[in-house]
């Protein structure tokens, strides 16, 4: 029977697709294993909050003969939620030859399940996927411990090849109503390095307390990156909060974006409020290309491995 208390591990299908819902007594996490990977829920039980913005669009599952070239492979299919970016971050770009699409190539996989753990005590599950355009193999391990608020995430990418490979790594974690509103707080550590983006709105850029507070209904389109963490870190403060803690070594950057229903083209439409939080090995978003080229981008050699963790957690 089906064990419907304490931490607990359920496999259901959405539209189609596998998933797992990963909960305990105080916290639900829906994982797409046939999409990515991608937690498409992250609910604070107690007050009945998912913290993160899904899309107006709603969730399609991604065709087997799409194009993997270009920025319609990824926003075609876009629910919202959180992603795992590997091995490309950001714009199309063209490495060694292969072709790489915006945030290519794993956010749009279907990744193999193994369950590691199912006690009353603690669930985990380890994903696991190949990218198909450069040869590497990415994991990920999602655990929930009982009484807990927190979503705990072990990453590993290993490059299988002979050669050394570049790679951009990062976790797309966006945040939208219900839980996202104008004026809600977002906290940084001291002493970090505001960069611009080329095409920003500000770009002198803005010191870090100025910057972090969500913006009100219809202003600019933005995107920044922040630098200079001892220890990778930050908090959204609304009328509940959310803190995650992530490996700064690995990540050493933090893109910050916002599209809060200013663009009224194409892919928005003038319906998104959303705020991009996003922890990345690389900068800027022009793609591996350009990150291998500033020398942001990761090297790993002949069979080399990276790991790095995250912890997503709900602070009241």
């Amino acid at each position: 029977m089906t064990r419907n208390w304490a931490a607990r591990l359920r496999e259901i299908t959405i539209e189609g697709m596998r998933a797992l819902v990963l909960e305990n007594e105080r916290l639900r996490v829906t994982v797409l294993a046939d999409k990515g990977g991608d937690v498409v829920e992250f609910l604070h039980k107690p007050s009945d909050t998912d913290l993160v913005w899904l899309s107006p669009q709603g969730l399609r599952r991604p065709l087997p003969q799409q194009a993997a070239d270009d920025v319609g492979a990824f926003l075609d299919h876009y629910e919202g939620g959180w992603q795992e970016v590997f091995p490309n971050g950001g714009a199309p770009s063209v490495y060694r030859g292969a072709r790489l699409a915006q945030h290519g190539e794993v956010a749009g996989l279907p990744w193999s399940v193994e369950v590691l753990s199912d006690s009353p005590e603690e669930v985990a599950v380890r994903l696991a996927v190949r990218t198909r355009r450069l040869p590497y193999r990415v994991e990920k391990v999602f655990r929930i411990a009982s009484g807990t608020a927190a979503l705990e995430l072990e990453g590993r990418v290993t490059n299988e090849a002979g050669v050394a490979l570049h790679a951009m790594w990062g976790h797309h974690l966006v945040y939208g109503r219900p839980f996202l509103r104008p004026g809600a707080r977002i906290r940084v550590p001291e002493g970090v390095t505001v960069i611009p983006h080329a095409s920003s709105i500000d770009p002198l850029g803005r010191r870090a307390e100025e910057l972090f507070v969500a913006p009100p209904e219809g202003a600019p389109s933005e995107i920044v990156y922040l630098t200079g963490f001892d220890h990778g870190w930050y908090e959204v403060l609304a009328d509940i909060g959310v803190r995650v803690e992530w490996d700064a070594d690995v990540m050493p950057y933090l893109w910050l974006w916002q599209e809060v229903g200013a663009s009224k083209d194409w892919p928005w439409w003038g319906r998104a409020y959303v705020v991009g939080l996003e922890p990345f090995s690389s900068m800027p978003t022009d793609g591996l290309s350009t990150a291998v080229d500033n020398g942001t981008a990761m090297l790993l050699g002949p069979g080399e491995s990276r790991t790095a963790r995250l912890r997503a957690e709900v602070i009241t």
